[in-house]
């Protein structure tokens, strides 16, 4: 590697490398943080990390209701899901459709049921803050 020193009060304070040395420097650095993300998640996967299929994540951010994508990918029918949760089935489909909001307790009962967080059931309009 072609490098020049510059110091500063007879210290190192600069290194300077030619661009083609330095651009292969940093895609290496890139590539071990890839690798190290990679395998960060791997580990995470072993452990017992749930991951979701594209499909999933694709509902999910299309705007279509989260209770519903995450009560069909649990393999829940309202009925069950209502049952789950101590309230009627046209409750969940209201919720479902965007005409009743659910309760905290409600919400929580939900999440619990469906094996995720209280937030994973927001709608993105929800969360927005009014214009």
């Amino acid at each position: 590697m072609n490098i020049q020193i510059i110091e500063h009060d007879g210290r190192p304070e600069y290194v300077v490398i030619p661009f083609a040395e330095w651009k292969a420097v940093a895609d290496r650095l890139e590539e071990l943080e890839d690798i190290t993300e990679a395998r960060s998640i791997s580990n995470a996967i072993a452990a017992g990390e749930e991951t979701f299929p594209h499909d999933f994540s694709k509902r999910l951010t299309s705007g279509e209701s989260p209770l519903k994508v995450w009560r069909e990918y649990r393999g829940l029918t309202l009925a069950a899901l209502a049952d789950r949760c101590g309230v009627s089935a046209s409750a969940l489909s209201q919720i479902e459709h965007g005409k009743r909001s659910p309760s905290v307790d409600l919400l929580g009962k939900l999440s619990q049921a469906l094996n995720c967080d209280m937030d994973d059931l927001h709608t993105v309009e929800e969360m927005s803050p009014a214009a």
